[in-house]
């Protein structure tokens, strides 16, 4: 009764390529709040949580479900269930992250932010679903989502790793696609848990929700002014190098200044000799 292909090949691609996207922008933002500190750190980790967590996860997880379809009736989102499912993945992507640069590369705090991580990511994904009205009963084949869950928790381990060591355009290349293969591996093995019941008769119509139709405008255009936004971001700031080369200068240049201050220092010019 479920199919999660109803347009074919076009969304699972579709919803692979932006996951990849909204990868890559996330782990150029994290590389950049690797090198930088204070404000600047943080506003670049904030970029890169809504660009991972933003379109690699929540856009990927909602373009696929563009191509989910119960077999006689019709689907329908709550609007306000949706948007707290986009809002819930970038936060648990930032606190992630977050975890991650505050305790290092450790492996107990890979391991914290992964699973917290992980498991908001699975709350994402079935919040989103709680979002989704077909007009029949839903239900949900308890090991395959346990099974997600843990794939979800993988992912996010994984992703973090990544976004803490990612140096080069090769690395972080292979690092995009890993992270996109898991994002969809983890929202298809969590779509393969759904059961619905059978439907006989005329089309069933929810009651509650908007239609697809209703929906996909606003989220296109929503998808590419943010899109835009942090690609204009992005290509107007400094690169990691750029930035890491001016933190080693103005280590520099204090640590020059300091030697100036000393010599000017009577007091200082004995102790030193």
């Amino acid at each position: 009764m479920i199919d999660h292909f109803a347009l074919g090949w076009v969304t699972p691609i579709l919803s692979f390529l932006l996951s990849c996207a909204g990868c890559a922008v996330g782990l150029t933002c994290t590389a950049r709040a690797r090198v930088t500190h204070g404000l600047a750190s943080t506003a670049w980790l904030g970029l890169g949580a809504v660009s991972i967590g933003g379109t690699g996860i929540w856009v990927m997880h909602f373009v696929a479900m563009l191509g989910f379809h119960v077999r006689g009736t019709e689907t329908r989102f709550d609007v306000l269930l949706t948007i707290a499912s986009g809002l819930l993945a970038i936060a648990v992507v930032w606190l992630g992250l977050f975890i991650v640069r505050t305790a290092g590369v450790g492996a107990f705090a890979l391991l914290a932010g992964g699973i917290v991580t992980g498991l908001g990511i699975a709350a994402m994904h079935y919040l989103g679903m709680r979002a989704l009205h077909v007009g029949v009963a839903i239900t949900y084949d308890p090991v395959t989502v346990v099974m997600s869950v843990l794939v979800g928790i993988v992912a996010a381990t994984a992703g973090l790793w990544l976004s803490a060591k990612v140096q080069n355009f090769a690395a972080g290349t292979a690092a995009t696609l890993i992270m996109g293969l898991a994002v969809s591996g983890m929202h298809y093995t969590g779509m393969s848990a759904m059961r619905a019941e059978v439907v006989t008769g005329a089309v069933v119509v929810p009651d509650a929700g908007v239609s697809v139709g209703a929906l996909l405008g606003p989220l296109i255009i929503g998808v590419t002014i943010s899109t835009i936004l942090l690609l204009l971001v992005i290509g107007l700031a400094p690169s990691a190098a750029e930035l890491e080369a001016q933190e080693k200068f103005k280590g520099w240049q204090g640590r020059q200044e300091q030697i100036r201050r000393d010599a000017a220092d009577p007091r200082r010019r004995s102790q030193l000799r």
